[in-house]
């Protein structure tokens, strides 16, 4: 198997990411990784050349870049040139931790969508306080939807999640302001009747508070809402966090208290951190397009790698086009 890494990409290119990319190839020693990106940069970190190899490439997509414009302006960047490799075969899938609107231009314009799928999902693995998870679909792909589109995200989500997570009959929620059947506004009340006749464990309407408390495996909404409930959960925990650590070090007291809670508060901060996890998927494409996080340190980009990887050897695109195509005959 091998996996395209846009190297420059995100906040730690490309030490991070080279780095990441080594534990993955010690680990799993049926992998192989291309590098895309400069090459005299990748070598400063690069202590292990077995099974990697490097695309080089000056160009990048900036942070700063306007997505499309840049898609489709800088042929030579390492995004680009990375998902150019698995549309032309050469690798399996892609991963990047850049700016995320050019990830998505990059998906659709150079992979390309699965037929019968209308927009694309980004569906990242979010916390939960029992530390199994659940997949939150979509955060930002698409801000608006149709039930149509929610349906689909409906179905990718539950093949990925019993597929990659080997979660069976992976519970399916609709993300709602009541657990009602008639809550919401046309989107939801649509999407609500279309989930009900789906092939799927529809669970009926769930609310953002019950999300960490894993009342679901399968969280569906828009990107718009999926997107604000994200970076809630995001802001939240390191707000938590931080409140946490002030009063613990705000008397001596308190500090000698910290030092027992240590090991404690240490557990709780590893179930929150996204970085075990791995990234976000884009679904809908032909090929495995992985979003990594653009602060990725050497651990969230093993992450991404595994669950890469997984999602590679489940074959989850082939499920999806047969469960697509099923459901249009």
């Amino acid at each position: 198997m091998k996996i395209a890494i846009d190297a420059m990409g995100g906040d730690n290119a490309p030490k991070e990411i080279v780095l990441g990319a080594e534990k993955a190839i010690e680990t799993y020693k049926d992998l192989e990784i291309v590098l895309v990106g400069d090459e005299n940069k990748i070598k400063t970190y690069l202590t292990k050349n077995e099974r990697v190899t490097i695309l080089h490439t000056e160009e990048q997509i900036l942070p700063t870049d306007e997505p499309v414009r840049a898609v489709r302006r800088k042929k030579n960047a390492s995004m680009v040139l990375g998902a150019t490799e698995v549309k032309e075969g050469r690798a399996d899938a892609f991963i990047s931790a850049g700016n995320t609107g050019a990830l998505m231009a990059t998906g659709l314009f150079v992979v390309g969508r699965i037929d019968g799928i209308d927009r694309p999902a980004l569906s990242p693995t979010l916390p939960t306080i029992g530390g199994q998870g659940f997949l939150l679909l979509d955060v930002g792909a698409n801000v608006d939807a149709k039930p149509e589109n929610l349906l689909q995200y409906a179905i990718m989500g539950s093949i990925y999640t019993e597929k990659v997570r080997g979660i069976a009959k992976p519970r399916v929620g609709l993300l709602n302001i009541g657990t009602e059947e008639k809550k919401g506004n046309e989107l939801t009340k649509k999407t609500f009747d279309l989930l009900q006749e789906a092939d799927i464990h529809f669970i009926g309407n769930i609310e953002a508070r019950d999300l960490l408390e894993g009342v679901c495996d399968v969280a569906v909404t828009d990107g718009f809402t999926g997107n604000m409930v994200l970076k809630t959960v995001e802001g939240t925990a390191m707000s938590m966090f931080k409140m946490i650590k002030a009063e613990l070090m705000s008397s001596f007291k308190s500090k000698m208290a910290a030092a027992v809670l240590k090991p404690n508060l240490r557990q709780i901060k590893n179930k929150l951190d996204y970085s075990e996890y791995g990234g976000a998927a884009l679904f809908g494409l032909k090929a495995p397009v992985i979003k990594a996080h653009g602060s990725s340190d050497s651990q969230a980009i093993f992450s991404a790698i595994r669950q890469t990887r997984e999602f590679v050897q489940a074959e989850v695109v082939t499920t999806i086009e047969s469960a697509i195509e099923h459901k249009t005959e």
